[in-house]
């Protein structure tokens, strides 16, 4: 596959703009005018997210209606449903027994009833579930990140194309696109403020997140799918589930995607079975085309320093960008170029959603996210290939690499591909043992 890596091809294939990912309107085949018709919404996966996402798309203040959910977990469906139904109740929340979906398959008969599909389930499943979504030409919002290895970016590629085709709006939960410090600062920087971008620093480090322990009863399969965080298959380590963000925010400053990543990684303060396979700290270099590095750290160290943000330096100048609304250039000698007001800052977790809905409302298409996503996705499996095997790992390799983590067989008796050795501890990643396959 072309490696579509340099600032040319940036733009023209991917469309990243100041106000999000927006593309020319076009006519969709139905408008809502005025809001009067009902948008119909089912949300596949129901969790935290999943839940937020709905409570979200309500708050745009149009005239939706969610009228089914699926989950794999029946629990998962129901601890959702209360909090939606009791803050919104039956105008807004028509989900009767028949269409609660218990399963792996479920989501295809909850995606069939709605006009917009919120897509959270854990991230292994959301190339399948954005490829039947698109597949029914639906309305999409989906989270981050799109996939956990190349087979299912390459997937996730292939149906972002075919959503465009349809002219399918796609939003993405890469908030940061949604928030206007991220938004009025990279404009900024894009129009030359601090000149051409040399260099940079990224990073989500913390204290790590949930640990769900194994419970007597459970196949493997509930187990892993209930302790997700922790397995390759379902997460893909949290380089690529918690710090894509701050990848995606590089690739966007760069306007280009990263060519070859090296780095290390491993296992120091997470080691308990309940860990899974997963590593606790990664540090990466990413080189792009014009021989900028991007140098990239996340950890889950309690107790440690936490950081989660980004910096960048240009010829002129320097940039530091955070979820916190900072937005902030300097010149070298320390004059300020830039600063946002950060009274300025709405919910983007809202914002994404507001746009979204009032796009579809409007009958346009707008919002074609998925293929950034996917390749921001993709540097963040880049860099997880990289620490590893302890490699330099190209684009075209990873991107082209025949891995598939997904299990052959999708149901509670089936077996995934990583399994618990004698005394219940999993096997994992050794830098400069382990090989890219």
């Amino acid at each position: 596959m072309k490696n579509l890596s340099n600032r040319r091809d940036f733009l023209k294939t991917s469309a990243l703009v100041a106000g999000g990912l927006a593309l020319q309107p076009f006519s969709m085949p139905q408008a809502y005018a005025a809001g009067a018709d009902v948008i119909k919404i089912a949300v596949i996966g129901c969790g935290g997210r999943g839940t937020g996402a709905v409570f979200q798309a309500f708050d745009t203040g149009h005239n939706i209606q969610l009228v089914a959910m699926a989950d794999a977990f029946r629990d998962r469906i129901d601890k959702s449903y209360k909090p939606i139904f009791d803050k919104y109740g039956a105008a807004k929340v028509n989900v009767p027994e028949d269409r609660k979906f218990v399963g792996f398959d479920g989501y295809k008969e909850a995606i069939k009833l709605a006009d917009v599909v919120i897509l959270a389930a854990p991230p292994g499943f959301r190339p399948d579930h954005f490829e039947e979504a698109v597949k029914q030409g639906k309305q999409i919002f989906m989270e981050k990140p799109v996939a956990t290895d190349s087979a299912g970016i390459r997937k996730v590629l292939a149906a972002a194309e075919e959503a465009k085709r349809k002219k399918l709006n796609v939003v993405v939960g890469l908030q940061r696109h949604y928030q206007s410090n991220y938004r009025e600062t990279i404009k900024q920087i894009h129009d030359g403020k601090i000149g051409d971008i040399i260099g940079g620093q990224v990073y989500w480090n913390d204290g790590g997140v949930w640990v769900n322990a194994r419970q007597p009863g459970q196949t493997e399969m509930e187990y892993q799918m209930r302790n997700w965080y922790y397995f390759n298959w379902l997460c893909g380590d949290h380089i690529v589930e918690q710090h894509v963000h701050n990848l995606d925010v590089a690739n966007w400053v760069k306007q280009s995607y990263p060519v070859k990543a090296y780095g290390t990684g491993g296992r120091q303060v997470r080691t308990g079975k309940d860990h899974g396979e997963i590593f606790d700290h990664h540090s990466v270099t990413f080189t792009y085309a014009d021989d900028t590095v991007i140098f990239s750290e996340c950890r889950h160290f309690p107790g440690a320093a936490n950081r989660v943000d980004e910096s960048f330096q240009g010829t002129t100048g320097k940039a530091y960008l955070s979820a916190g609304n900072h937005g902030e250039l300097t010149s070298w000698k320390g004059k300020s170029l830039y600063s946002h007001n950060r009274d300025n800052n709405p919910n983007p977790y809202q914002v994404e959603h507001d746009e979204l809905f009032a796009a579809i409302v409007k009958g346009e298409y707008k919002f074609a996210d998925a293929e950034n996503a996917a390749k921001s996705t993709m540097t963040a499996i880049l860099g997880r290939y990289a620490t590893y095997t302890g490699k330099v790992v190209t684009w075209d390799e990873a991107l082209n690499a025949d891995i598939n983590l997904m299990p052959t067989t999708l149901a509670w008796d089936a077996m995934p591909k990583v399994l618990p050795n004698a005394d219940g501890f999993y096997p994992f990643a050794i830098p400069g043992k382990t090989q890219l396959v």
